[in-house]
């Protein structure tokens, strides 16, 4: 008689966009303003959280730490707005943080820094051709598509199944991330996540938690911020998104 068995990984996923950034935060200035460029004088890698970011990520960890169900690992980006929400939702829980590129910020390419209005007034063709491709294929000059953030989500989840087996992993990332994790974990098609997309932005510090269902994924919740109840929600998109 055949038995069938899990695939080993994680119990459960935890997945959380990083708090508001200084970075969200020059974004919303921007965009008020109508300029094409952001006001901010580090790499995306360097950009840190805002105050409100800080109190969000302390907020989670907080929240996380008062479940009964508690994560048992934690995985980040490197970014230090990610990082930074790692650590400080991961203080309370007394764990470790280790850190994978691979969950870093889709690369903008050219388009580092700038609006979505700048690009259009500066790369009208690539505008068009983003028109024409869709978001989810369309890959900025230098940059990365979403298509391209799936290759490197399902690697992190093949190298990530056998470390963390029967653990509740905890992945603190990016918006993008975020959503190109619901495309692989629930098999998505591009229309699928697009509508996703459409309907709900993913709030900083947010909460989306996935359990393990036989072969597969089962969403528990999407983009969860009740545990904001004492902290600004903040919802503005990635900077230098087309």
């Amino acid at each position: 008689m055949w038995v069938t068995r899990r695939p080993p990984g994680p119990e459960q996923l935890w997945l959380v966009r990083h708090g508001e950034s200084q970075g969200n935060v020059a974004d919303a200035r921007a965009h008020e303003l109508g300029v094409e460029r952001l006001d901010l004088d580090v790499r995306d890698p360097d950009v840190p959280l805002s105050t409100t970011g800080e109190r969000q990520a302390d907020a989670l960890g907080r929240h996380l730490a008062g479940l009964p169900e508690r994560p048992t690992a934690v995985l980040a980006s490197p970014y230090t707005r990610a990082a930074d929400t790692a650590r400080r939702a991961a203080a309370p829980l007394d764990l470790p943080v280790r850190f994978d590129e691979r969950l870093r910020e889709r690369d903008f390419g050219a388009f580092d820094g700038m609006t979505a209005h700048g690009i259009r007034e500066r790369y009208p063709e690539e505008a068009e051709r983003r028109q024409l491709l869709g978001k989810f294929w369309y890959r900025p000059p230098g940059g990365e598509s979403w298509a391209d953030v799936a290759l490197r989500v399902r690697s992190v989840l093949a190298t990530e199944a056998l470390r963390h087996d029967g653990e509740r992993l905890l992945v603190v990332s990016h918006q993008a991330v975020v959503m190109v994790l619901r495309y692989v974990l629930e098999e998505l098609g591009e229309q699928e996540l697009l509508e996703v997309d459409r309907r709900e932005q993913v709030a900083n510090a947010s909460l989306t938690r996935y359990r393990a269902a036989g072969a597969g994924w089962e969403l528990q919740e999407f983009n969860a911020v009740e545990h904001l109840a004492d902290v600004a929600v903040t919802e503005e998109p990635d900077v230098a998104h087309p």
